[in-house]
């Protein structure tokens, strides 16, 4: 086993002790974690999206940060602000909880579009600007936002740019009744997450990214990602296809969950199990299709199955 795959092997195996019966949940926050993306995790309340990303967050030693969104929250309040020091008469920056490694946006979309546009810089280019200052963040800088789909007074739908800025959507789902069963046992007297203890650091999880960019990917796989994420661009019902964005977001997931496989290359498996998490929410889809059911997820389901993969 290689040094970084036991790394986030110890680091789902961690969560796990807290996450009852998600292993799928928890195997794609390790890709998306080792491909150097964020996650939104999309669910009905009580699923346990904070929880997960709080298991993530105890188990690498790194500095956390929760940023609750509501609708008068202001992007100073994510970004930071510059304050007159008298003093010396200067203006000193303040930075806000988006300096940080792993950054919780829990119920993002109750903030309003202005402010959830603050998170772009920060989540596609690692840095923010205030004041005509660029600022770098930390490495790695990982954000975890949750939001509840059944949920829409007082919520703002995500821009399109917003949710192209996430590697992956996915939801935990409920669990079966047997890990249901494990969750009231566990918490008969204290919280599980109150056990958890640092399993890997700050540079473990660079190293990890380091590793999973050297995995290696065929041609025949990478012409297989770019024709499925082409074909979305062409596909009925589909007003705006995923861009380039998405073709590269799905070959470094793909990578990062091959390496926590243990395999040395990526396979056609590795691709057809990310496609839906790692596309589906990118595509903006026409009013009428919508309405008669069509979803990002139902026309990568239908692709996967059109489209030949490499042998």
């Amino acid at each position: 086993m290689s040094p970084s795959r036991d790394v986030l092997t110890r680091i789902a195996a961690n969560i796990e002790t807290v996450m009852r019966g998600q292993a799928a949940a928890t195997r794609k926050l390790m890709a998306a974690l080792a491909g150097g993306g964020h996650v939104l995790l999309e669910d009905a309340p009580g699923t346990g999206k904070t929880t997960l990303a709080k298991a993530l967050a105890k188990s690498v030693g790194a500095s956390f940060k929760r940023l609750q969104f509501t609708p008068d929250l202001l992007p100073s309040d994510i970004l930071g602000v510059s304050v007159f020091e008298q003093k010396d008469q200067t203006f000193r920056f303040h930075p806000g909880p988006v300096f940080t490694h792993i950054l919780l946006a829990d119920e993002i979309n109750r903030a309003s579009p202005r402010t959830q546009s603050a998170l772009l810089e920060a989540m596609g280019e690692g840095q923010v600007s205030v004041d005509g200052a660029t600022h770098a963040l930390a490495e790695p800088f990982f954000v975890i936002a949750t939001q509840n789909p059944v949920e829409q007074h007082g919520t703002y739908p995500l821009p399109e740019a917003q949710m192209d800025r996430f590697m992956m959507r996915f939801s935990p789902g409920y669990v079966s009744a047997e890990a249901e069963v494990a969750i009231l046992t566990d918490q008969l007297s204290r919280h599980p997450l109150e056990a958890v203890k640092p399993c890997a650091t700050v540079e473990d999880v660079l190293a990890a990214r380091a590793q999973a960019r050297a995995v290696r990917i065929s041609e025949e796989l990478k012409r297989y990602i770019v024709e499925l994420v082409g074909r979305t661009r062409t596909a009925d019902g589909v007003l705006l296809g995923a861009s380039p964005r998405a073709s590269l977001a799905l070959m470094a997931a793909s990578r990062a969950l091959a390496l926590f496989d243990g395999a040395g290359f990526v396979s056609p498996g590795h691709v057809q199990e990310l496609a839906v998490p790692v596309v589906g929410h990118r595509l903006a889809l026409d009013p009428q299709a919508r309405f008669s059911g069509l979803t990002g997820a139902s026309v990568l389901e239908a692709l996967l199955k059109s489209v030949a993969a490499p042998a």
